[in-house]
């Protein structure tokens, strides 16, 4: 067992990573129930680890209730939210009460979202079941849902009571998904840790093929390196925790582009807007070329998309851009970019053009 605390005065809490925790819940999860009934939120794809927890719950005599959403990013949105809302209010819960989060990012993103204003906040404990959520977005507090004019525009900073991780989980994860998670693996070593990256080139097709050493090192490191950041900047306000965002604006303008659909993954925006992010540092002069070539390089031998193209997305620059002026970083007009001086040098840029940035997509599509 790993623990790792996220230090946060008298909201901090503790990420548990343990392979077969997932039996083990009752351990963690009762004295939070304090006698009321636990409601587990989770979606279709991962009812099935949804019964085990109630049947791990029931042997300890802690009463659940488990809710069943749709699968998918467009889960994500004002309709589930408010039905979920509802369903939780139907099921009596207070604000002393904890909800737990059983899924992906997008039940974490949603479940986080209900318990920060239900009742004006309840609790809530997040048990991540696929790789991008147990190396990113079930730590750190950050939830929110979709809306047409963007990805993540509504949502709160809303810390969770506890994280349960489980990599065992991932032994049925599709191994798409195992692909697209490990783009937020690799991104802790471009942001600021170039040991890591070598690490991942060395080990990440053993951490994709499900090697339980390669699979646990990352996640305790990735989740040691958020936990880091999170501490020193939980509101993203003096532009530490803002490095987390590498290859997500470039992404997240994809991931519109493409609908929010199946047809392009969170992780896999994420990769190819890590790519597109060196690419454009190297054709400023910022980065050296060779290591957005190296960047763009380990991201194919993984699987994973190193642009435009390989992520499937045909629109215009011009297009793109429109995306990326709806993103909830935008201030007095202006868009911060994370770019990279190197590999493991990346910083935040408040000056970039979005004309240039426009143009360089552009080029990127030919």
């Amino acid at each position: 067992m790993t623990v790792i605390t996220v230090a946060l005065g008298d909201r901090s809490y503790p990420i548990v990573i343990e392979a077969g925790v997932l039996d083990r819940a009752a351990d963690h999860l009762a004295p939070l129930a304090r006698g009321r009934t636990l409601a587990i939120v989770t979606d279709e794809n991962v009812r099935g680890h949804a019964e085990r927890l109630q049947a791990v719950l029931a042997a300890a005599d802690v009463r659940s209730e488990t809710i069943v959403l749709p699968p998918g990013e467009q889960t994500k949105s004002w309709t589930q939210l408010a039905a979920l809302c509802d369903r939780l209010l139907d099921l009596g819960i207070e604000r002393g009460d904890h909800v737990i989060a059983l899924g992906g990012g997008v039940i974490g993103d949603l479940v986080g979202f209900a318990c920060a204003i239900l009742k004006r906040g309840c609790r809530f404990v997040q048990i991540p079941t696929s790789l991008l959520a147990q190396v990113d977005s079930s730590v750190g507090g950050k939830t929110a849902i979709n809306t047409r004019a963007g990805k993540n525009l509504i949502g709160a900073f809303h810390q969770p009571s506890l994280v349960l991780i489980d990599p065992a989980l991932l032994d049925t994860l599709p191994a798409r998904e195992v692909r697209a998670g490990y783009a937020e693996v690799v991104k802790y070593g471009l942001i600021d840790d170039p040991a890591f990256f070598d690490w991942c080139e060395a080990h990440g097709a053993a951490l994709i093929a499900g090697d339980p050493a390669a699979r646990d090192q990352a996640i305790a490191h990735a989740v040691a390196a958020k936990a880091r950041i999170v501490a020193a900047d939980e509101h993203e306000t003096n532009g530490t925790r803002a490095l987390l965002n590498l290859g997500h604006t470039f992404g997240h303008a994809l991931e519109a582009e493409a609908g929010f659909s199946q047809a392009l993954l969170h992780g896999e925006a994420v990769a190819a807007g890590c790519a597109l992010a060196f690419a454009f540092s190297a054709e400023q002069g910022i980065a050296p070329a060779a290591d957005a070539a190296r960047v763009a390089a380990h991201l194919r031998a993984i699987g994973l998309p190193d642009g435009l193209a390989a992520a499937g997305i045909g629109a215009s620059g011009a297009t793109l851009v429109d995306h990326m002026r709806h993103d909830k970083k935008m201030a007095a007009g202006t868009l911060p970019f994370l770019l990279a001086r190197g590999i493991g040098r990346t910083y935040l840029d408040r000056t970039v053009d979005l004309d240039t940035v426009a143009a360089f997509l552009d080029r990127q599509a030919r």
